[in-house]
């Protein structure tokens, strides 16, 4: 798959992320295959401007690093469940895509 199929193909998988819910950058990798998490990060953070990329988070739950605070207002918004860290409560957030 060349890199424009592949970044359309990540963006349209966080399209469809339910509000209050997330997935994460290994996830949305495992379900459309050609790249791993990273390669996911690095489409997110050149061309997740215009699709809800807050619903995209680390494995262990922990905020977008550089929109913490923007993302954190975004899930008290959506009503997306959080433990007191402030970390996305996992079991009850995760999206499989």
């Amino acid at each position: 798959m060349d890199v424009e199929e592949f970044v359309e193909r990540v963006l349209v998988v966080v399209e469809t992320v339910p509000p209050g819910r997330v997935t994460t950058y290994g996830a949305i990798a495992e379900h459309i295959e050609g790249g791993g998490p990273r390669r996911v990060g690095r489409v997110m953070s050149h061309f997740g401007g215009p699709v809800p990329w807050w619903r995209v988070v680390r494995a262990d739950g922990s905020l977008p690093p550089s929109h913490d605070e923007e993302a954190h207002a975004r899930y008290l918004d959506e009503g997306t469940p959080l433990r007191p860290s402030g970390r996305i409560d996992m079991p009850r957030a995760f999206w499989q895509p």
